[in-house]
């Protein structure tokens, strides 16, 4: 079994004997849906080779490829009656350079569909009565020569469209100039005239059917005048898992992967996979559970080469754009949201996704809650996970890879320095190797909690020194860390168990429960909070109260991750917040 990780090509898959999950028997679904399709994934989700396969099941030139590349599969045995009947074009615009002046940008546009169009009459050219005229600085006076050759042979095309908002995720991310993005898509920018041909072409001209991919729909209003005739597919029930895999399928391939004898097993190795990779949809109603494709078959890969789980579990090349990130944190109230989503019990409640906004409104209007959650969903970093009240979106953070994301920013918002992170370190592994905690909570009271203090949030409460605790120890090199892990009908506030492939090392599993005291509930101010020594604390009846509160959690829930991991040394600790001001802990026996 091998394993094409950055491979998109569909023919090398097939051909060269590649694990492919088949997705072919959502082929006539698709025709069923529209002619012209938008379908919306994050990056790295496999859309690509979507594209690659529906461009090789419906070239007219792979006619006499269809047993070899289709016989095996879903939709070899029961082919609809397109398949093989199209000229195929297909345009990427993230090979479009989005960098320069704005008639640097417009010619690098008509150069990418010209070179598409010029591929396209080379394809064909045996099928083609009449010659294509490609024009350098008018590539839509191209498209129409096509148009023309394609009606003549008696043939119509399939269009299909690779990262249609490249320019706007570059407006967005890399700080581009708006005019320029304006240029390209108000009025009569040349992207929107593009789409407007697009349109045009397919109203009878030539063009039969269209498919989109992208990874949000930030420039769809934008297009929308030019382009008003596309469907949206990507939330629709049917295409929850048109890419990615489900915990079966990833089951199953463990299960085939796996020797007897062999130094890690199929259900250690689906757990981890679960933690790390696990978690997308998109469905509104929050639908089966898929995984990244892209990182299951880094970790897959792995497993079958080098025979062990790879290292660092994140390959920092298909790392989610940090950017979109700090994008959102910059924003008023964003760093708020950040830390909602950190939460992790309740999620982030939302009336319902965005689905339609335009950069214009991305980069001047008013930034509340329902905004950026729908850009965070769009960018894979939050998921649906169901529908609350009045049937409310919900939205969490998907697994382990993309929270790790949050607390690195949130990291590098509250403890810039290079002296603090190497403190972190330090008293991190003291917490990993000794138990203690001692250390990490002196850093918490003499540095975070100073920070946080002075910052403009709207509440202080448990989550925010909990939040203070998962950033300092928070390390999926090691552990398989997740916060309101769901144990014994409850949550454990914070939950580090050992990676499986780790415990030949001397980390402690390690399990926290918070509770937190206003300075109010203390009944004192914050400079004799501050005065008090840990024990004079600790005596105080309401903390005690509160000790003994969260040391029982501590207690059942510790019994049940026993239970479920079978640990034999988890370190249990119960912690106290008051005000951001102090922090007392016990260990729970």
């Amino acid at each position: 079994m091998k394993f094409p990780y950055g491979l998109s090509d569909f023919a090398t898959l097939i051909q060269e004997g590649y694990f492919y999950q088949d997705r072919t028997d959502r082929i006539p679904r698709l025709e069923d849906a529209g002619r012209q399709l938008i379908f919306i994934r994050p990056r790295r989700f496999g859309k690509s080779l979507l594209l690659s396969m529906l461009e090789h099941y419906y070239d007219v030139n792979r006619t006499a490829q269809f047993e070899a590349l289709f016989g095996r599969l879903a939709i070899g045995r029961n082919p609809t009656p397109l398949r093989n009947q199209y000229f195929v074009m297909k345009w990427d615009f993230s090979l479009v350079k989005a960098q320069g002046e704005l008639k640097e940008i417009e010619a690098a546009l008509h150069q990418h569909l010209n070179d598409r169009m010029a591929e396209f009459a080379a394809n064909y050219a045996a099928d083609l009565p009449l010659p294509i005229a490609l024009h350098p600085d008018n590539a839509l006076s191209s498209l129409e020569s096509v148009l023309i050759a394609t009606r003549a042979a008696g043939r119509k095309i399939y269009l299909l469209i690779d990262e249609y908002d490249n320019f706007a995720n570059d407006v967005l991310m890399a700080g581009r100039k708006p005019a320029y993005y304006e240029a390209l898509l108000y009025g009569e920018g040349l992207l929107k005239t593009v789409f407007k041909a697009v349109k045009a072409a397919a109203g009878g001209r030539g063009v039969d059917r269209v498919f989109i991919t992208g990874v949000s729909p930030v420039a769809l209003s934008d297009i929308t005048s030019g382009y008003n005739v596309g469907e949206s597919i990507y939330l629709k029930a049917a295409f929850n898992d048109l890419c990615g895999f489900t915990e079966a399928e990833i089951a199953t391939v463990l299960e085939r992967l796996a020797a007897e004898d062999g130094p890690w097993s199929a259900a250690d190795a689906l757990e981890i996979m679960r933690t790390f990779y696990n978690g997308y949809c998109f469905r509104e109603d929050g639908g089966e559970r898929l995984y990244n494709p892209t990182l299951s078959l880094y970790f897959l890969k792995a497993l079958q080469t080098e025979g062990e789980y790879p290292r660092r579990l994140l390959d920092e090349n298909l790392a989610m754009d940090r950017g979109k990130l700090a994008y959102i944190a910059q924003l008023p109230h964003g760093e708020d949201l950040l830390i909602q989503a950190l939460d992790g019990e309740e999620g982030i409640t939302i009336p319902q996704l965005a689905q339609r906004f335009g950069v214009a409104d991305v980069l001047t209007a008013v930034k509340d809650q329902p905004f950026m959650a729908s850009l965070l969903y769009y960018f894979g970093v939050l998921t649906l996970t169901g529908q609350g009240v009045l049937g409310r979106a919900i939205l969490n953070i998907p697994n382990l890879v993309a929270r790790s994301l949050y607390v690195e920013r949130l990291r590098e918002l509250w403890l810039p320095a290079y002296e603090d992170r190497e403190t972190i370190r330090q008293v991190a592994e003291t917490v990993y190797l000794k138990g203690d905690l001692a250390p990490l909570c002196a850093f918490v009271e003499r540095h975070y909690l100073p920070v946080l203090s002075n910052r403009d949030y709207r509440w202080t409460n448990e989550l925010l020194v909990k939040i203070a605790f998962l950033t300092l120890l928070f390390d999926d090199r090691l552990y398989m860390m997740v916060s309101e892990t769901e144990v014994d009908h409850g949550y454990v506030d914070l939950s580090l168990i050992v990676r499986p492939d780790m415990r030949r090392f001397q980390a402690l599993d390690l399990l926290l429960e918070f509770k937190y005291l206003s300075l109010k509930d203390l009944g004192l101010t914050g400079e004799q909070t501050r005065e008090k020594t840990r024990e004079e604390l600790i005596a105080l009846p309401v903390v005690a109260a509160k000790l003994n509160e969260a040391e029982a959690q501590a207690r059942r829930y510790g019994a049940a991750l026993r239970e479920r991991y079978g640990l034999t040394d988890l370190r249990s600790f119960a912690v106290v917040g008051m005000g951001l001001e102090r922090v007392v802990w016990r260990v729970v026996a």
